[in-house]
């Protein structure tokens, strides 16, 4: 009979054993290194549900922010639009006062009187001039720069008084317009 040695070494020699053996050899192999990538790709997971997690709270927090941050001006926006139309109003009605017609008028005569001591010769014509250059540089000054800086800083000369070159200018226009009429009558 044989014996368990000669059994092994019988079993030994066949081709399928060593099939085998080197078959389950390379099976161990593989199953470490994928028990190995397996271990490693499930901390991989864990550490990126983690990081997607941290991520995720801190987007969260930033649209958070942000919705503040966006309520916060559209808050002040409605408000500065709400402040604008009121002070539209206001200035709607401010411009239909009663004396405001008479103080922008005052304003125009002012400016004009003010030209007229720089022209003084020929005084009707100069005075026209000088009231549609004023009237102009009122309708001007309705809108702009010149709007504000006036009414931050009223007009710092006083109302003009009569002094007595106004008065004499009077007196000259008054002697060149009949002179002037005269003339007229007697061309025609």
């Amino acid at each position: 009979m044989l014996c368990g040695m000669d059994i092994v070494i019988q079993i030994l020699s066949q081709p399928f054993t060593w099939g085998l053996v080197v078959g389950l050899f390379l099976m161990s192999m593989v199953w470490r290194l994928m028990r190995k990538d397996i271990v490693y790709l499930r901390d991989e997971k864990k550490r990126l549900s983690e990081e997607n997690k941290e991520l995720q709270g801190h987007l969260n927090t930033q649209l958070k922010i942000n919705a503040k941050g966006n309520e916060q001006l559209q808050d002040q926006l409605d408000e500065l639009r709400e402040q604008n139309e009121k002070l539209r109003a206001n200035l709607n009605v401010a411009k239909q006062k009663p004396g405001r017609a008479e103080l922008r008028h005052l304003q125009v005569m002012e400016a004009a009187v003010r030209a007229m001591r720089e022209q003084a010769p020929g005084f009707a014509p100069a005075w026209e001039k000088a009231l549609r250059d004023a009237e102009a540089a009122e309708e001007a000054a309705e809108g702009g720069l010149k709007k504000l800086i006036r009414r931050v800083l009223p007009s710092s000369k006083p109302a003009p008084a009569l002094t007595t070159q106004a008065t004499e200018v009077a007196q000259v226009a008054a002697e060149v317009e009949p002179d002037t009429a005269g003339r007229k009558n007697g061309a025609e």
